[in-house]
């Protein structure tokens, strides 16, 4: 370790000068976010200086200070002090309480004082440390404190050289004057981006000139007779008020009242807990990874035994309840009863009679994986209680990761491997109470028991039988997209005038912007930007931007879908088996994966023929859909009330036809096809929160047009607007909302200063309900038509659930009783304000299907 590290151990005090190093951070590093927009390069660029600092320099004493507001001492002596200074941005200032917290978390102590800036509390400190006899270090990259350089303090500058550090000498060197008199130097020079007058006509090497010849300022003014230059004579005599208020404004005070003892700057150790959700919200993984990760001697289970006969395992007990862990790769299970300092393990295919008991309920962690597993090995799992991933997120559905250890780090506050089988089922032993409490707690217990843990085994079922999928008629679809591919090549080169890479952002940029001159839309770090969004404002300039669209769309499809859908085909079964996760998004929906199902598109042509491709399995197969007919209007109007909506319903009418005679005061049967869909847009963008900004971006139409529609729709709705307000002061007040069954979705963003993430929050506390209410009864009705088919013993099977629509494949002989029984499943699943309805359609592929009634 260096001299003066040693040194920092021991007899130096550091001190940051926060304010001015995250104003830095904020314009050195553009463009970092969270996934729901909190800003966050001044957090993340000052906590990456912060840890550097305790790195390099182990601090025993370490502060940081800032600024309180512009409200000083500075501007009741001058008013246009840093008048010309812009507010702090919005951006930055909604990152401030985050900095704070962490500085805090990391055990430091923050100073502030109303009526002074940083800069006062810096000297300050700096002058009370003498009497400890201590050197400073002061943490800045503001010129101004290089006035307090002496002996005993130095600034270090973290931002340049890889931390320069400023001492005396180096300020001789700089300016060829004494740091004490740098502020004799801005008195006379002033600032203009702090609006401190100065003498006009007087720029830093003149003023550097005149301190060096006359030694002090006090001395230049006794002495202005001896200044040869005579328009600089005059410059200072007619400016000596100007310098003296100069000089009063960039002169730091020394004496501001602050109490404290040398104890409470002592770096002490940091709250890891609180660092650790902080870096968790703020999505700052890398952080994460930093933060210490000590095994933590809290595992109760201190024994495992060979379990030799799973019949005596839970004889004589006075519960039949079973915790259970899975070790995958050696096909182990370790089991117990209670949180005790035992448990057994044995291999899958001993534990048979005990997993496939119902009357022996299991605990674990994703039940559904270890359902699937032991599938392949003929062994049937039955008696699902308790998931703890499940449990997890239903408690908070807005986390990104719900792996043991991170459920157990955030539950527990422990940090632990669960990779064996023993410490997972410890760690489960130690969750289930806890997550049950909480749920409990939080009034989720019906949902948990009766929605959630039952889920499990239906979507198991779904992903076990999988859906059939015509190879030969994707192939033949990938051969006619290459062609069309290769020909759109052509036309893009030709109408571009040159050959270049079309999957080169750099070249796709040359090609737009320099040679075609087409408008920059948006910038990037790197350069104009060409995402989708801005290609489509250039169809409007040229037909290039539209032919590069097709491109890509057609690409993705081909990629994602068409090539890749027969390489995800079981062998076995023949049929494509996609994963279907509960805990995936923050409404309850379902998310469907390998392959996600639900981004097929729709009204495309190739999304089509990709749907034409997912077939019954044989001749007397058939494929049943039913989807919900506009569910979340449907929910829209329970929710709000409103008489004219419910009506509308009630009444059989098509909805938006309904609203679109009621926006443009027309009779139902004069409304045109544009008018209703024109209705239906803005229809949608009510249940989704959109604003007129929005709506008018979406329709492409004025924001005054747009807010027009919207005023009229509520006009025509005002029930509608009422519930969209209460839906905004509940999550303000309460900081979440809840679906129709309970489900909670939080919303911390809901109060942001920064109004880009308050809006987009307050489109959430709108959606959520209707969507999530949404998610809700189709869950239930998967959950009663799968008790129905398992006790009726029918034929009939679940394949596919994408977002409001459920696809079953059916015998032909059975088609007539079973579209009965799933029809009054889905659509008596929970009784509404308004009649739920269901759209059915038959046929032998995902895309030829006949409605009926």
């Amino acid at each position: 370790m260096s001299k003066e590290r040693n040194l920092a151990k021991t007899k130096t005090v550091f001190l940051i000068d926060a304010t001015a190093l995250c104003y830095r951070a904020f314009f050195a590093l553009r463009g970092l976010s969270t996934s729901y927009g909190q800003p966050t390069n001044a957090i993340y660029g000052f906590v990456n200086m912060l840890n550097k600092l305790i790195k390099d320099y182990s601090p025993r004493y370490l502060a940081a200070c800032f600024d309180v507001s512009r409200d000083t001492f500075r501007q009741r002596k001058f008013a246009e002090y840093k008048i010309t200074r812009a507010p702090m941005p919005d951006g930055l200032s909604d990152q401030i309480g985050f900095i704070k917290d962490i500085i805090q978390a990391y055990g430091l102590k923050i100073f502030e004082k109303e009526g002074f800036e940083a800069d006062d509390i810096l000297a300050t400190l700096t002058q009370r440390m003498k009497k400890y006899a201590l050197s400073v270090t002061i943490v800045s990259a503001d010129k101004d404190i290089l006035q307090l350089i002496d002996k005993d303090v130095r600034v270090l500058n973290p931002y340049k050289e890889e931390g320069k550090v400023y001492f005396e000498k180096d300020i001789l060197e700089r300016y060829r004057v004494k740091p004490q008199r740098i502020s004799d130097i801005l008195a006379l020079m002033g600032d203009s981006v702090d609006n401190i007058p100065g003498v006009p006509g007087i720029g830093e090497k003149t003023a550097i000139e005149l301190i060096r010849d006359y030694d002090s300022l006090d001395n230049l003014i006794k002495n202005i007779d001896k200044i040869k230059s005579q328009n600089l004579k005059k410059a200072i005599r007619d400016n000596l008020d100007k310098i003296a208020l100069s000089r009063e404004l960039v002169q730091l005070d020394r004496q501001v009242d602050l109490k404290f003892e040398l104890e409470d700057l002592k770096l002490c150790d940091p709250d890891y807990k609180k660092l650790y959700e902080i870096f968790k919200r703020l999505e700052f993984n890398r952080f994460l990874k930093g933060l210490p990760h000590e095994q933590q001697d809290k595992i109760r289970v201190k024994k495992c035994l060979e379990l030799k006969d799973p019949a005596d395992f839970i004889k004589g007990s006075k519960n039949k309840r079973i915790f259970l862990a899975a070790e995958y790769e050696t096909k182990t299970l370790f089991v117990s009863q209670a949180p005790q300092e035992v448990c057994y393990r044995a291999g899958f295919d001993r534990l048979t009679p005990l997993l496939s008991d119902p009357a022996i309920i299991k605990t674990g962690y994703d039940l559904k994986k270890l359902i699937l597993f032991l599938d392949k090995s003929r062994i049937k799992f039955s008696g699902i209680h308790f998931d703890i991933m499940i449990a997890a997120y239903l408690l908070d559905p807005s986390r990104r990761d719900y792996s043991l250890e991170s459920i157990a780090e955030n539950h527990l506050g422990v940090v632990l491997d669960a990779s064996d089988g023993l410490t997972a089922l410890d760690l489960i032993l130690q969750l289930a109470p806890v997550l049950d409490k909480e749920i409990k707690d939080k009034s989720l217990h019906d949902l948990f028991y009766r929605i959630e843990m039952p889920l499990i085994e239906v979507l198991a079922g779904m992903q076990r039988q999988g859906i059939m999928v015509d190879v030969n008629r994707l192939n033949s679809l990938s051969q006619d997209l290459e062609c069309r591919l290769s020909k759109l090549i052509e036309e893009i080169h030709s109408l571009s005038g040159q050959q270049f890479n079309i999957n080169s952002p750099k070249q796709l940029r040359q090609v737009l912007f320099d040679k075609l001159k087409l408008p920059i839309v948006k910038k990037t770090k790197s350069g104009p930007s060409t995402d989708e969004q801005v290609l489509k404002k250039l169809t409007k300039h040229h037909p290039l931007p539209q032919l590069l669209l097709e491109y890509r769309q057609l690409t993705k499809l081909k990629s994602t879908y068409i090539d890749s859908l027969p390489q995800l085909i079981n062998p076995q079964s023949g049929r494509i088996h996609a994963s279907f996760s509960q805990v995936a998004t923050e409404t309850g929906r379902l998310a469907c994966s390998q392959p996600n199902l639900q981004n097929i598109p729709v009204k495309t042509q190739i999304g089509k023929k990709i749907r034409q491709a997912f077939i019954a399995k044989d001749d007397q197969t058939l494929l049943l859909s039913l989807d919900y007919s506009q569910i979340e209007l449907r929910l829209l109007a329970h929710f709000s009330k409103d008489e004219a909506l419910t009506q509308a319903f009630l009444q059989g009418k098509d909805i938006h036809k309904a609203t679109a005679a009621l926006i443009y005061g027309k009779k139902e049967s004069e409304v045109t096809e544009q008018m209703r869909e024109l209705a239906k847009r803005i229809n949608f963008s009510i249940v989704y929160g959109l604003s007129a900004y929005s709506l008018a971006s979406d329709l492409e139409i004025s924001f005054e047009e747009a807010q027009g529609f919207i005023d009229s729709y509520f006009s025509r709705y005002p029930k509608v607007e009422k519930f969209i307000s209460s839906q905004i002061d509940k999550a303000r007040r309460q900081g979440f909302v809840t679906t129709i069954l309970g489900r909670r979705r939080y919303i911390p963003e809901i109060n942001n200063k920064n109004a880009a993430i308050r809006g987009f929050a307050e489109r959430q506390a709108v959606n959520t309900p209707i969507q999530g209410s949404a998610a809700d009864l189709i869950k239930l009705a998967m959950i009663d038509i799968f008790k129905a088919v398992k006790e009726q013993r029918l034929k009939i099977k679940m394949v596919l659930q994408i977002h409001d629509e459920l696809l079953f494949e059916v015998d032909r002989g059975d088609l007539r009783q079973e579209i009965s029984l799933v029809k009054e499943k889905m659509e008596n699943v929970y009784r509404l304000d308004v009649p739920v309805k269901v759209d059915i359609a038959v046929g032998n592929n995902w895309l030829e299907m006949k409605g009926l009634e």
